[in-house]
């Protein structure tokens, strides 16, 4: 029943599209040739492509040197909420758009909905790298569909705890393992001063891990239009117990990634962080002082003995709608995700945790991480990759709903409301915003 419901939600996706932009259903959109025949171009070619990856030009150095045929010119600019996405969009409208762009697999749907990518499935060759991606990863970019791709994953975010290991021993604290367990040591540890976690205001895309370890959806839909489920009693249990822990002063409520949050952390007021594996970079430049103090732990289970784990963050290398060089763009796409010598580039200087099967074990993966007295962090990360569940649904206005609901965490955080009331907040809001698109909604 899953997968009729993630198939479903692609056929919607589609027609959505359609409804939207007036595109006739064989129409490529593209602009000059037909780029969605995926055809060598048959004279050497270069290609645009924008990201905000760290690092993200040493990469491409490495293909440019070897495909002299085949060129790739990066632009880095902000993160994507942070401005690449609303350039993205002003640039498909304009007609100007890069041949590629980095998009996260939560902007994906947004993408899709205004007819803004190319269909990949066009291209033997990333049809054929399918099994190379973990099943869920592979999963964010098909929409749920079995033959339409609108990506090529490069990473991931599978979380897990970090924790001061130092102070947990000190304070004779095991690591917890259920949620209830994780409490307990909140309590302790404000006993003694210090705060478990920090709650983050405004990472609502963090909130949504939690909610898909839970095994939640925000999004769903009926067969015929959307549903919006960020009030679901999975969504409304996570929000409990995080309303329960800021309402009796067991967590830190810093603005995430400020120089207080840092601080937090680094003078051991904060004892731990449940976050994705690029949280280990953050950790180690936020609070350096701390440098072998610091264990990761799968992350605690709502029910003792579960397995299971939620995602936050993860991208794809999206082609556009627009671009003459589909053949291309997908070689290079798929060479970037998939390549050992791009995916250990992208490891070494954006800390890129890649969405390959075989990219998990890079010899840069499987070594002991100084920062955290040695342990081999990324044998964990392997371990709740496979843990994530692979039906979990973006819904197309991702942006919209983040900000709505950061409203509300906000308020929250000061007393002024509570989680429950943001996330309702947040549904009525994003409603609104799926019906201002002529996008439909499920009475």
């Amino acid at each position: 029943m899953r997968h009729t419901k993630r198939a479903v939600t692609a056929a919607l996706l589609t027609s959505a599209a359609l409804a939207l932009t007036g595109c006739a259903a064989g129409d490529s959109g593209s602009g000059g040739g037909d780029a969605a025949s995926c055809e060598p171009a048959g004279e050497d070619v270069t290609l645009t492509f924008t990201s905000w990856i760290p690092g993200i030009e040493d990469a491409v150095a490495i293909w440019n040197e070897a495909n002299a045929d085949i060129q790739v010119e990066v632009q880095t600019g902000p993160s994507g909420n942070a401005g690449t996405y609303q350039n993205f969009f002003n640039q498909l409208e304009a007609g100007n758009a890069p041949d590629l762009g980095q998009i996260e697999y939560d902007a994906l749907p947004n993408f899709r909905v205004q007819d803004g990518l190319e269909d990949l499935a066009a291209c033997e060759d990333v049809v054929a790298a399918q099994d190379q991606f973990l099943d869920w990863t592979w999963g964010q970019v098909t929409l749920g569909t079995e033959d339409e791709v609108y990506g090529v994953p490069q990473d991931q975010g599978p979380m897990a705890l970090f924790y001061r290991s130092d102070l947990f021993e000190q304070a004779g604290i095991e690591v917890p393992t259920t949620w209830e367990e994780y409490r307990e040591a909140a309590v302790t540890i404000r006993e003694q001063g210090g705060y478990i976690t920090n709650f983050s205001q405004t990472d609502i895309n963090q909130f949504a891990g939690f909610v898909w370890q839970a095994g939640g959806q925000w999004f769903a839909n009926d067969g015929d239009a959307w549903t919006v489920e960020l009030t679901s009693d999975e969504s409304m249990t996570v929000a409990d117990y995080w309303q329960d822990l800021i309402e009796n002063d067991l967590v830190a409520t810093y603005p995430a990634w400020t120089d207080e949050w840092n601080n937090a952390y680094n003078s051991g007021e904060v004892w731990s962080w449940n976050s994705a594996v690029w949280g280990a970079n953050s950790i180690a430049s936020g609070a350096p002082d701390t440098a072998g103090d610091w264990s990761v732990a799968l992350a605690p289970q709502w029910e003792s003995g579960d397995s299971a784990a939620g995602n936050w963050g993860g991208s794809s290398i999206a082609v556009f709608k627009g671009t003459d060089h589909l053949y291309e763009a997908a070689k290079f796409a798929l060479w970037l995700n998939t390549s050992e010598e791009a995916l250990t580039s992208l490891n070494q200087t954006a800390a890129i945790y890649p969405a390959t099967e075989a990219g998990l074990e890079l010899p840069t993966l499987t070594e002991g991480v100084e920062f955290y007295g040695g342990q081999p962090i990324y044998d964990v990360f392997a371990e709740a990759a496979a843990q994530v569940s692979p039906d979990f649904v973006w819904g197309p206005t991702m942006t919209q709903t983040y900000a709505d609901v950061s409203d509300g965490f906000k308020a929250a955080a000061s007393g002024s409301s509570t989680l429950g009331e943001a996330l309702e907040k947040g549904q009525a809001s994003t409603i609104d915003a799926l019906e201002a698109q002529s996008i439909p909604v499920a009475e």
